[in-house]
């Protein structure tokens, strides 16, 4: 009971990650059934924010290893929040003009790359020791990469003519908040506890690292 109770802002992150997870997800199943031009600005908003959200948890695997990536080589909130932003203000770029017919993203090509991405990041967590001012540069390019990635997602399923623009937000919002609840469980699971430990670098970043560069080469090949 103690651990618990020791232990409890961590179990409450798990609980509600889990609840928001079901919920969306639900919601997720009827909007693709749903005629999406007789939906209300608020149903859209709604159902396109859940959307986003469960693109990330738990339908994004790729995308939760890449953000998992990021996070390992340095376990400052700050260090990861700005590039959690630059990586959304990336994909958002991208997503918007594949989303208007701008540019037209090939998923054969695409969605190697994005593995590739994660790949990289591993094996730079393990080869570096703390985060370097390239990286930032480095989670854009990515970033631009994984917008197309959404938008071939996004493209099954389509956006409504009538509140394009606000279904594209909300999309986009719904990844963020997915972003951030990864970023939230590691925090709380990993980083909290351990990271000031002297075995933090060698049992946790950089195992972990190497097991998210492996599942992704196979990933990499897989899509080939």
């Amino acid at each position: 009971m103690k651990y618990f109770i020791h232990h409890r802002n961590t179990f409450s992150c798990l609980f509600v990650t889990l609840l928001l997870t079901v919920a969306f997800t639900a919601v997720d199943a009827h909007a693709i059934s749903a005629d999406l031009e007789n939906l209300s600005r608020t149903q859209i908003g709604w159902t396109y924010f859940s959307l986003g959200f469960t693109h990330i948890l738990p339908k994004g695997y790729d995308h939760v290893l890449f953000i998992l990536g990021l996070f390992l080589l340095s376990p400052k909130l700050t260090d990861i929040l700005w590039q959690a932003t630059t990586f959304t203000i990336a994909h958002t770029l991208t997503l918007g003009l594949a989303m208007t017919g701008i540019i037209h993203p090939i998923s054969g090509i695409i969605e190697p790359l994005i593995a590739i991405s994660i790949v990289f990041v591993g094996i730079e967590n393990v080869l570096l020791k703390e985060l370097r001012w390239w990286r930032i540069g480095i989670v854009f390019c990515f970033g631009l990469l994984h917008g197309c990635g959404f938008a071939g997602a996004l493209q099954e399923i389509g956006l409504p003519q009538s509140g394009f623009a606000f279904a594209l937000l909300s999309f986009n919002i719904g990844v963020e908040l997915g972003q951030i609840v990864i970023i939230l469980l590691a925090y709380m699971l990993c980083v909290k506890h351990f990271s000031e430990k002297v075995w933090y670098r060698a049992r946790i970043v950089e195992p972990v690292s190497l097991g998210i560069a492996v599942i992704a080469t196979f990933w990499a090949i897989e899509r080939m």
